[in-house]
């Protein structure tokens, strides 16, 4: 883990904590107005030969952030690793909770396990997790991919291999949802240690409240452990 927890996400309850894995960097989802208006001017200072080049990753990252708002995202993780030939594989990781609407969110996970187990190739499998009860699933999909199509082209597709872990929020009333998304399908065992291993340190307590906090950054897990092999997974 590049730290052992991230600090907790100021939005409405439950408050979460959870490890980052190498390799990735948290995303501000509410930047200050002034950050982007500085930025913008810098943009459009610099030389036209630059600039060309610079203004497609910022509108990359007006669109991303917008992109992850509106899916009521509460964090969110971009990731950059290298696959076997040595290209740019990302990913992104995003935390949301869900409410259960009144229902036990624990109900919900348990049904959900349960439907899941009765299926020949159920997509659901429970998780024993040190913050609850929780599943995982996975599937691959085939989504439009980022870029624009020549004219009079259809759209352009790509496919993406998604997982996702629900977790029972601490009030038991809210469900909360990890889910990683990245276009390297090939590499989706690595990507499913890494979603599983952040899953294994989420938190609904402040870890600084156990005074175990120096501990849990120094603290190396166990050699077979899921966490163990976020870190290893890419050397």
């Amino acid at each position: 883990m590049n730290e052992p927890f991230a600090g907790a996400v100021e939005k409405p309850v439950p408050e979460i904590w959870y490890g980052i894995p190498h390799g990735y960097v948290e995303v501000d989802l509410d930047p200050p107005v002034e950050q982007i208006e500085e930025m913008v001017q810098q943009v459009l200072a610099l030389p036209d030969g630059l600039r060309m080049q610079v203004e497609p990753v910022v509108q990359f990252y007006a669109g991303f952030v917008t992109a992850i708002n509106e899916q009521d995202a509460r964090a969110c993780l971009l990731g950059m690793h290298l696959d076997e030939y040595d290209e740019p594989a990302t990913s992104v990781i995003t935390f949301s909770t869900v409410p259960a609407h009144g229902i036990s969110a624990k109900a919900i996970i348990a049904g959900t396990v349960g439907s899941a187990a009765d299926e020949v190739d159920g997509g659901a499998r429970p998780l024993e997790l040190p913050a609850g009860l929780a599943y995982f699933s996975e599937e691959k999909r085939h989504v439009p991919a980022p870029g624009r199509p020549a004219e009079g082209d259809g759209p352009l597709m790509g496919d993406i291999w998604q997982g996702t872990v629900a977790v029972t929020g601490s009030g038991a009333s809210e469900i909360v949802l990890i889910q990683l998304v990245t276009s390297a399908v090939e590499m989706a065992e690595d990507f499913r240690n890494i979603l599983l291993g952040v899953a294994h340190t989420l938190s609904f307590t402040d870890p600084a409240l156990s005074g175990n906090e120096a501990d849990a950054g120094a603290r190396e897990p166990e050699p077979d452990s899921v966490v163990a092999a976020v870190r290893n997974v890419f050397g």
